[in-house]
Formats: C-alpha cells, structure tokens, sequence
C-alpha cells in the first residue's frame, strides 16, 4: 500500500538541511497564525513542523533560551526559512515539573530590560530594544507600541496615552531584577500539561507573566503548578496592586489580533484601574 501524497504545504516548505524529510502530514489541532503538521519523517521518527509566515529563527531562540534555563521544552530537530521542525510530545501531565521550570526561567537574570532581538507576539513584530529601567521598557515596548493601531479605538488611545504620560511609569518599580520570561505563558501553550512552547521571550519583571497567567479565567493554571512556583519563587504580596496595568500588553495585543470582540477585557481592566 502506497503511502498518501504529501500535503503541499510540506512538500514545498523549507526543510532544514540535513534533516530527514518527511513521509507523511496530516494538520494538528490549534494554530493561526503558524499552521502546524503532525509529520512522519523517512528516518522513522514522529515530529511536529510548524510553518510559520516570520522567520523560525525567531522562536528557536526562544526555545533555546527556555531549554537552557531549564523549562521543559520540545526539542528542536531543525529550522529552515518559515519551518521549524520539532519532536512531538505527549503526556502524562506533569504541572509540578513546568511549576519549577517556570520558577528557574524567572530566577534567570538578565543584564537589563529587553533582549539581543526583536522577536514576534502573534501576527506582531514585539520590539524588545534595550531599557535601563521597567517602567521605560513597558511603557514603550509593551503598551505605547500598540496604540497607533487602527483596531484601538481613539477614546482609549488617547487614555492611554495618558496613562503612559504618568500613573503607568508611578505606579510601576523602577528596577525589578530583569527576569527571562515567556511572553505568551498561558495554558494553551503548555502541550499536554508537560512542555512549554510558542515564546516570546525577553527580560522583563517576571510579574509580565504572571499577570497573563492569571488574565484566562477558562483554562487557569492548576493548583499543582502553582505550588511548586511558589514553592521556588514566591509571589510577593502586593503583585494585585500591578497586576491590572501589567494586562494591559495583551489586552491590547488581544484588541490588535480580534478587534471588538476583545474590547470588553481591555474596558474592564482600564475601568479597574480608574482610567
């Protein structure tokens, strides 16, 4: 029996050089901005390849950068242009292991705010030049870079640049330790509960994190994963206090991604905080 043709998708995609070509694809659940494929490859192994519209490299080095921190990750088989090649995953979940991995990435110390590379949130380029201090890093790189697009309203365009102006930098520490963080730590990029994927790395305050992975009230981080994080890196007692002004890079990030529908996040968390 004669295997089924390749996808074309695949069979006209960048392959990494030296990498076994794959045999056979079918589409993998989830993805929208980058398509991903279950493939089998000629030297037997099952993989993942993700096509992606933005160089792979991208997120190789995120991968990388998670790996040597000790997140546990997917290992990379390759890259070439717009495909990253990967080994497929499975369970059990183990939501203890990603709770001290997460911890060890956030004990990773960078010397300022940013990182050597602009890297991609979504559909976006995320700009990740470098700061000296938090507050200028967020406010420039994570929250004024998203207001001149036409999908936020110019009512909150203007609050926010106003926010930007002075209660954002006032309220915000000047220099928390500059942490490695994900960027996009939600649990739909926890793949079987085990393996973390999908970054957007930079150094930041590690709260950036946490305040996104406290945002999803649907699919929440379990209680297991939460204490063995705290159980490494305790969480301080006044994060509540930052938690609503840090939200507000993926709210607006969601709002630039899915327009109106995502307006009600971003009305409540600006009406949370008063402005």
């Amino acid at each position: 029996m004669t295997s089924p043709p390749l996808p074309a998708e695949i069979l006209h995609a960048d392959w990494p050089a030296g990498l076994a070509r794959a045999v056979g694809a079918e589409p993998a659940p989830g993805g929208w901005v980058a398509t991903t494929w279950l493939v089998r490859l000629a030297d037997g192994r099952d993989a993942v390849a993700k096509l992606t519209p933005y160089p792979a490299d991208d997120e190789v080095d995120g991968l990388t950068a998670l790996a040597a921190a000790g997140v546990p990750v997917p290992r990379v088989y390759g890259h070439a242009g717009g495909t990253l090649v990967m080994e497929r995953v499975g369970g059990p979940a183990d939501w203890e292991a990603v709770g001290r991995g997460v911890a060890a990435m956030h004990q990773t110390i960078g010397p300022r705010y940013g990182w050597h590379r602009d890297n991609r949130a979504g559909k976006f380029v995320q700009p990740n030049a470098w700061a000296d201090d938090w507050p200028t890093f967020f406010v420039e790189r994570r929250v004024r870079v998203h207001l001149d697009d036409p999908l936020v309203p110019p009512e909150f365009r203007l609050r926010l640049q106003r926010a930007c102006d002075g209660p954002i930098p006032e309220r915000l520490p000047p220099h928390p330790a500059p942490a490695l963080t994900h960027g996009d730590l939600w649990t739909g990029n926890v793949v079987a509960g085990r393996w973390v994927v999908d970054p957007e790395v930079s150094f930041a305050d590690r709260e950036l994190d946490l305040a996104y992975m406290q945002m999803s009230v649907r699919d929440p981080f379990p209680d297991r994963f939460w204490g063995a994080y705290r159980e490494l890196a305790p969480i301080p007692g006044d994060f509540p206090e930052r938690r609503r002004i840090l939200e507000l890079h993926h709210r607006l990030l969601n709002v630039r991604h899915f327009g109106d529908r995502a307006m009600p996040g971003l009305v409540a968390t600006m009406e949370s905080l008063g402005w």
